[in-house]
């Protein structure tokens, strides 16, 4: 199994996503990249912590490759927004790639390298060894589940069909 931690705005939608694709074992929301241990949501979201919204996952490498679960990414993100994905606006919602295994940072950068020519402007996405993760309170973890009519900016229609895996 291999391991990759993904910031793309609210981490609830992320989650959801990459919850029902094929391949994806785990997923959890928490918090990464900050200059603090343990952060609350409260304090997250304040924009002192310095931490983004993420999303570990647990994958299978026979089922999914790290460029298709980046392609994932980019289908539910304005990879040129700078701290903002939807609705939601602040450093925490920066979106940002997060590698474990040293070999994944080269397989990442060559995956924006050929996105970059698709977009008019930068892409701003975030990439580097992932320093800190810390997990979401439980109310986080699967929110969508939870609370299916919940705010969500991401559309899971972008999902198709046969990347599906029957989660429900």
């Amino acid at each position: 199994m291999k391991e990759i931690v993904l910031g793309g705005g609210c981490f609830w939608g992320v989650q959801e996503y990459y919850r029902r694709t094929k391949g994806i074992i785990e997923s959890k929301v928490g918090y990464a990249q900050g200059t603090t241990d343990s952060p609350s949501y409260q304090e997250v979201c304040s924009g002192l912590t310095h931490h983004a919204e993420v999303v570990y996952l647990q994958y299978d490498e026979n089922l999914i490759s790290l460029p298709k679960i980046l392609e994932h990414l980019f289908r539910m993100i304005d990879p040129t927004s700078l701290n903002k994905q939807g609705g939601d606006i602040g450093t925490q919602y920066r979106t940002g790639v997060y590698f474990i295994d040293d070999a994944d940072e080269p397989v990442i950068r060559e995956y924006l390298a050929q996105q970059q020519p698709k977009y008019k402007k930068p892409i701003v996405v975030e990439v580097s060894k992932l320093k800190k993760f810390y997990h979401a309170e439980d109310y986080h973890q699967l929110y969508l589940v939870k609370n299916p009519t919940g705010y969500c900016h991401i559309n899971m229609g972008l999902l198709k069909p046969e990347e599906r895996k029957d989660v429900f």
